[in-house]
């Protein structure tokens, strides 16, 4: 993917927003970001050619696209406190009476908030 000022993009491994792709003094490449105090250096010869390859085969309709879809389907925000959180099986809430899905868990503590799992997604 590349941005509007022609840098190469890149998604935060954490956050999935792209993030440029900076070189270093010694030409490897590297992403910084801020929101999320993650920074990912690509280190070794093999490990640079294999992500300068992905570089080169991401695009609009790929890696970013598939990661935005897994946020919307897998992506929960709390109804009561707001907290955002990946749907994981340890926070599955089931029916006490036929044993089917009713949502997941808020994480956070001292919430005891349920978010309804929705057929639609």
């Amino acid at each position: 993917m590349v941005a509007v000022n022609g840098k190469p993009m890149f998604p935060c491994p954490v956050c999935t927003q792209a993030r440029e792709v900076r070189i270093t003094k010694k030409d490897k490449p590297y992403l910084i970001c801020d929101p999320c105090g993650v920074q990912v250096f690509v280190r070794g010869p093999a490990g640079i050619e294999e992500f300068r390859r992905l570089l080169q085969h991401t695009n609009n309709e790929g890696l970013l696209t598939r990661l935005r879809e897994m946020e919307r389907l897998y992506r929960l925000a709390c109804p009561q406190c707001g907290h955002e959180f990946w749907a994981e099986p340890k926070l599955i809430k089931t029916s006490v009476f036929d044993g089917g899905l009713k949502g997941f868990r808020c994480p956070k503590k001292n919430c005891d908030a349920i978010v309804p799992w929705e057929q639609t997604q």
